[in-house]
């Protein structure tokens, strides 16, 4: 039976834990969910009349295309994250401690600058002013500069860039906690170097990369910024349809319907990420 200590220490560290997610997390999410079943007034707010007219209108043809579109760009973002944050993670993994200290604090450090200054960065880069245009010209291997800025594909950079980070520490501490006698094993057995990483490393980090893939796909799902400022607008992304529906359009019914959408995708990766973990494990 636990002892009136024991309850009073395990209050300190829980209870104020609960109440921040509680007033941060739970009431935010509820108050957007009980927004979605009402109406919108006719200059804005909220008109407390249940409807279930925000839910039909979220699969009309042209929010479901940006839908697509979203998660489109997302899997580009969140594969190509994939296939340079696992190399990147496995050589940080194979240096001295010392120095895999100092690694992760180079790919941690874009995150000490501000976000929105780190995208303007890339608009200098891309530019048709820019240093990348103006470097080729000089270089004479194009004639005229290259449409690399406003285009789907820098808005895969500027995510790309934004959050590769979140794709490399997550396989870093997945990887790290894997005994390299079970590799090492593999290759006194016969198999190749490669062979032992795809069936042997690969499997044992696929917690770690699963967790990663989320954690860059969902922000780049939901991101407003880049979209605007590399894509030019041109390029509208699920992000920037909540952002317009709370700011523009003023319908906060309809925005926390796509909010809640959000939501809802968030649970099922993450559901779908522990049952895949589970079953890895559970053959490990």
């Amino acid at each position: 039976m636990m002892t009136r200590h024991a309850r009073f220490a395990r209050a300190i560290f829980l209870y104020p834990a609960m109440g921040y997610v509680i007033a941060f997390m739970v009431l935010p999410i509820t108050l957007i969910a009980t927004y979605s079943f009402f109406q919108r007034g006719q200059s804005g707010g909220i008109v407390y009349s249940l409807t279930l007219d925000n839910f039909a209108r979220a699969f009309d043809s042209l929010y479901v295309g940006i839908l697509g579109t979203s998660v489109a760009l997302s899997s580009t973002v969140t594969l190509l994250a994939l296939l340079i944050g696992f190399p990147t993670a496995l050589a940080i993994t194979k240096l001295h401690p010392q120095h895999q200290n100092i690694a992760l604090v180079l790919v941690i450090l874009p995150f000490w600058t501000n976000f929105l200054i780190r995208t303007y960065a890339w608009i200098v880069l891309l530019s048709s002013e820019g240093l990348l245009n103006q470097g080729l010209l000089g270089l004479g291997i194009i004639s005229d500069p290259l449409a690399l800025l406003y285009t789907p594909g820098a808005v895969v950079m500027g995510l790309l860039y934004a959050y590769l980070p979140l794709m490399v520490l997550p396989i870093y501490a997945a990887l790290s906690r894997i005994d390299p006698s079970l590799r090492e094993a593999a290759i006194d057995l016969g198999a190749s170097r490669f062979t032992a990483l795809r069936q042997v490393v690969f499997p044992l980090a696929i917690p770690g990369t699963l967790v990663g893939c989320i954690f860059v796909f969902v922000p780049s799902v939901g991101n407003f910024i880049v979209p605007e400022l590399l894509g030019g607008g041109k390029t509208v992304m699920v992000g920037n349809l909540i952002r317009d529906q709370f700011l523009k359009a003023r319908d906060w019914p309809f925005g926390s319907v796509l909010a809640m959408a959000m939501v809802l995708m968030l649970v099922l990766l993450f559901a779908l990420q522990a049952r895949i973990t589970k079953r890895v494990l559970g053959q490990a």
